[in-house]
């Protein structure tokens, strides 16, 4: 089976154009299919829209949460809830192409894991949305080591087994093609088509440039830290207590060959802050490594609460559903 999913906020007016462009590419295929709808607290009329999708075709899956919880949080509930083996995320408004699901699909089947959209000719707004997402994918190959041309693409296609055991957080979804690299995964990407928004308004902005920096940092930690954590935080420790006692024997010198009182120079300070930041490291460094083995040792937990769903079978829910399946 294969599974679409797509993550909904404010996109009343184009989810009844993103149902048919998905059914027809879809229904071309000839094979079972399923489109899961997330709906992430929208304030619009788009939870009744989705509803009626729902009621009119029984393929249709809906999650509606409590509140809005971000895009990754909806695209993890959409890959949770997903049915097939074959898993295809876009996004809901309209600037993705349905009518690339069978190019993408092709490309599985010549024995890749994840096939990922490349936005070749996008229409978007150069300086605010291009540039730097195109100065931010080419940070993020080069730091990474997964060469890709368009990690913000959300149209992707992915086989479950390399993706079943990935849990996001924050904004983590665009690195999903890395996480699934790092286990073995064959990686390639393909252009796809990439339209204007028609409807609605963008909810992006320059600002997430900056949390792609930042996720940046946290994604090479985990890749290289997130078993041994002490391994940052001590190194930070030592290199703390070194420059203490560097200062504390440069502050001797002075006193003693220089004939420079302690309290004229800055270094008896730095000896004790230093000293102290080098033992709080190293005993972060500890907790650290705590909270890794308890992460490991522990119930996952969610990032979302889902209300009500549509079409979904209970015993599919990979987390509590706390509202009677309509």
């Amino acid at each position: 089976m294969i599974s679409v999913t797509v993550p909904i906020y404010n996109e009343e007016e184009n989810l009844p154009l993103l149902y048919e462009q998905v059914r027809d590419a879809l229904s071309a295929i000839g094979r079972p299919w399923e489109l899961v709808l997330v709906n992430d607290g929208s304030s619009d009329a788009s939870p009744a829209v989705l509803d009626q999708l729902a009621a009119n075709d029984k393929r249709v899956k809906v999650i509606h949460f409590r509140r809005n919880f971000g895009q990754t949080a909806a695209m993890m509930a959409g890959i949770d809830f997903a049915s097939g083996d074959i898993i295809i995320p876009m996004d809901g408004d309209l600037q993705n192409d349905a009518a690339d699901i069978p190019r993408l699909i092709a490309k599985l089947e010549e024995g890749f894991d994840v096939v990922s959209g490349w936005r070749k000719e996008r229409q978007d707004a150069h300086m605010t949305r291009t540039l730097p997402s195109n100065l931010a994918n080419r940070l993020i190959s080069r730091v990474l080591g997964v060469r890709l041309h368009d990690y913000g693409c959300s149209l992707k296609a992915y086989r479950r087994d390399v993706i079943k055991d990935v849990k996001l957080y924050g904004e983590m979804h665009r690195f999903i093609p890395v996480y699934a690299s790092w286990q073995g995964a064959r990686v390639t990407e393909i252009p796809v088509t990439h339209h204007a928004r028609q409807f609605g308004e963008s909810k992006y902005g320059l600002e997430r440039t900056l949390k792609v920096v930042l996720d940046l940092i946290v994604v090479k930690f985990l890749a290289k830290y997130a078993q041994k954590p002490m391994y940052v935080f001590g190194a930070a420790g030592f290199v703390s207590l070194g420059v203490s006692v560097l200062s504390g024997i440069w502050a001797l010198y002075l006193k003693f060959f220089e004939d420079i009182s302690l309290v004229q120079t800055p270094l008896p300070l730095v000896l004790v802050m230093t000293a102290i930041m080098g033992v709080m490291c190293i005993l972060m460094g500890l907790l650290a490594e705590l909270l890794t083995r308890t992460y490991h040792e522990s119930q996952d937990k969610p990032v979302y609460l889902v209300r009500e769903t549509r079409n979904v079978e209970r015993r599919t829910a990979p987390r509590p559903v706390d509202a009677p399946n309509e």
